[in-house]
């Protein structure tokens, strides 16, 4: 979990490289005031920050630093791993596909249109499944290898398409279709358009010329509602929620389950919207943004709870934190929401199926399973101490109300899996198999993994060794929650509402890179040693590249440019908030 979050972060310094050169903010090329009032959603990049951003900002003067270069490399190369194991494609070079990174510096929007519900517009969509998907960018000093690059692209189809000219609004346009599609394309001014859908072509085209009067989308209720979220930053996106219900799959006119059913049972219209916006404030790159809509009980939002001040699991955050995340859950609220899915979702004959189903997971489990869901708190969390980041020294937290049930509960659901129990103090540690069954034969070591249970919580881990470690260390229950927070975790905190849903925190700088680095390399030399298991296919091995940049980079970079990550999620009147920055 640990490694995918770093490789994730490894990524984000790649987007935002990409994303950053120095020049000036440029305008959006639409902007929400003159998109269609059917606009279902959209991002926007609004082109590169001004040349200080570069400078002051940790992750762009990571990415400059010379000491990347074999990250930067190997990043590059990963970029055509897929297209590399077709032979008949010619591979780009380094200096291309940095080239054609570049066009990313330029200002665009991705969008996607609802479909018309007027007759005379849909009819000309009726020839194919309505796609409506729009894209236009500012090519303002990039049309040449505009032009190249989407050359390039076609050259490399299989199957190439067939082009033909057409006249869309007054002014020339390529048709360019395909077995399963077809897409249209035109330059206007200094703008390249494109859509899969000739009406939301000729209705994007129209909006860029400001021929068109009717209703735009900062018209819109929902809109409106998260306008304070989209304003400001070099990226915005915006997503009406209930009009995903355009994506739900028809079921067959012989099936007893309706999709449509479920939705209004599941109230998805409770939920307006979900937006935010990226910016670049200094040193940190922040990501702000929220889930909006109707928080009145009984809708999705109640599978999120008001939030606590100080989450139990707080108490365990020491100076000595690496990393430490926490949430909150309804399980209760995700039980009902359930349970009336599945009602609403068979047929009127068929409505006892969903009691007889719960009878059954009651009989598995030994007790009804809302007294079940209701052991636990809804709380997790996950703490890590260890500067490698070791993943055997992570411990996973799940509060808990009743430990005595919570052990029978455990006892029932893993049966013959569950190792025999040793009471040490207020704790029972037992270890669960992950690959079978305690009676059977062969099982690794590695198939286990440890449990401890308290009266309030339950903990677990790879390793014994590491639960004892980490209950040791227990609080006292007198003992202020954030007496021994690290200061950046307190400054954080500080800067979020008194109760909280969701909690992040990673004190990079006290991660140790180079012994990270030597686990890695060692992983790395594994997965390439490993025979294929039987019955499978070959073992997969590293990323192209990866064993050279593990090998080659200087784990201090990261040092000098990575302070720390924070981030937070609330529940309030308006719905979910998050806010989450990395300095």
């Amino acid at each position: 979990m640990k490694t995918m979050r770093l490789q994730i972060f490894a990524l984000l310094i790649l987007v935002f490289a990409l994303l950053s050169t120095d020049r000036a903010w440029a305008q959006a090329p639409l902007e929400p005031a003159q998109m269609p009032a059917r606009t279902m959603f959209y991002v926007i990049w609004r082109g590169t920050p001004a040349g200080d951003a570069r400078k002051s900002n940790s992750l762009l003067a990571l990415w400059d630093d010379p000491d990347l270069a074999p990250l930067r490399a190997a990043a590059l190369q990963n970029m055509q791993s897929n297209s590399a194991k077709d032979p008949s494609k010619p591979q780009l070079s380094r200096e291309e596909i940095e080239q054609t990174s570049s066009l990313l510096e330029n200002s665009f929007v991705l969008g996607y249109l609802r479909k018309p519900e007027t007759k005379s517009a849909a009819a000309k969509s009726a020839d194919h499944p309505w796609n409506g998907m729009f894209f236009v960018y500012d090519r303002t000093g990039k049309e040449v290898l505009l032009a190249k690059t989407i050359l390039r692209f076609r050259s490399q189809e299989k199957e190439p398409p067939q082009i033909s000219t057409i006249t869309v609004a007054g002014a020339p346009a390529l048709k360019i279709a395909r077995k399963n599609d077809i897409t249209y394309w035109t330059e206007r001014g200094k703008y390249a358009v494109g859509s899969a859908d000739l009406t939301v072509f000729e209705e994007i085209l129209a909006r860029l010329d400001a021929k068109s009067s009717s209703s735009s989308l900062a018209q819109t209720a929902a809109y409106q509602e998260a306008e304070p979220l989209l304003h400001g930053g070099v990226l915005e996106f915006f997503l009406r929620v209930p009009q995903l219900r355009d994506f739900a799959p028809d079921a067959p006119a012989n099936s007893p389950v309706k999709i449509e059913p479920v939705l209004n049972a599941l109230k998805l219209e409770s939920i307006h919207s979900l937006s935010g916006h990226l910016t670049l404030e200094g040193a940190r790159a922040r990501v702000q943004g929220a889930m909006l809509g109707d928080v009145a009980p009984g809708t999705l939002f109640d599978l999120w709870t008001p939030g606590q001040q100080t989450p139990a699991s707080l108490a365990f955050v020491s100076p000595d934190v690496i990393s430490y995340s926490e949430t909150q859950f309804n399980f209760s609220a995700f039980y009902d929401l359930l349970k009336r899915a599945i009602r609403v979702s068979l047929p009127q004959q068929q409505q006892g199926g969903a009691e007889m189903i719960e009878g059954l997971a009651a009989t598995r489990i030994g007790m009804p399973v809302p007294d079940a869901l209701a052991l636990f708190s809804g709380e997790f969390a996950s703490i890590q101490n260890n500067p490698a980041m070791d993943p055997q020294k992570a411990v996973y937290y799940v509060g808990i109300r009743n430990k005595p049930d919570t052990l029978k509960l455990l006892r029932t659901i893993f049966s013959d899996q569950m190792g025999a129990e040793r009471n040490e103090g207020d704790a029972t540690f037992v270890k669960v198999s992950l690959g079978g069954g305690q009676s059977s034969t062969g099982i690794a070591q590695w198939n286990f993994y440890h449990l401890a249970v308290t009266p309030t919580f339950l903990v677990a881990s790879s390793r014994s060794e590491t639960l004892r470690e980490f209950l040791a260390k227990r609080p006292s229950t007198d003992a202020p929650a954030q007496a021994s927070f690290p200061p950046a975790l307190q400054s954080a905190r500080a800067q979020f509402p008194a109760a909280l849903s969701g909690l992040a925190f990673v004190n990079l700088q006290k991660i140790d890179y180079q012994a990270m680095k030597t686990r890695w390399i060692e992983q790395a030399k594994k997965a390439s040693a490993a025979p294929a298991r039987k019955g499978s296919a070959d073992a997969p091995q590293p990323p192209p590249g990866e064993a050279e940049w593990l090998l080659n980079i200087d784990p201090q970079v990261f040092v000098r440019h990575l302070h720390f990550l924070a981030g937070a999620s609330w529940k309030d009147s308006k719905g979910i908030h998050f806010d989450e920055w990395l300095e």
